[in-house]
């Protein structure tokens, strides 16, 4: 049990700092005011857990502690959902409400369509 919330630790801490990598990088070539990082983020993310629990039969057959260290730990650090909830607030009230719906639906649409496409690819 121990060594699981280790592995899933670690891997929340990379995934953290692999997103807050993902967004300076955006940051440096994009300064509108629509969260491009964040979205980034959640549809590589929901690729990614796609993509990761389609092969986890796999990859992780013969050792379940890498898929809480990548599915559990490094998606659940690198994904921003939280952070989605609280930029669409601030827009909203800055009465930005079509970029917010617009933020909104795009991140849920698209980011459904990656976790799919990764099961996709895993197949």
């Amino acid at each position: 049990m121990l060594k699981t919330f280790l592995f899933i630790f670690l891997g929340g801490g990379l995934g953290s700092v692999f997103r807050y990598g993902t967004s300076l990088l955006t940051q440096k070539f994009y300064t509108n005011s629509f969260p491009l990082a964040t979205f980034f983020v959640n549809v590589i993310g929901c690729f990614l857990i796609g993509l990761l629990v389609g092969f986890s039969n796999k990859l992780f057959a013969t050792n379940t502690d890498l898929r809480f260290l990548f599915i559990t730990g490094f998606c659940g650090g690198y994904t921003t959902f939280s952070t989605f909830g609280f930029e669409n607030i601030q827009l909203i009230q800055n009465n930005q409400l079509g970029l917010a719906f617009t933020y909104i639906g795009l991140s849920v649409l698209i980011g459904l369509l990656a976790v799919w496409f990764g099961l996709f690819l895993a197949k």
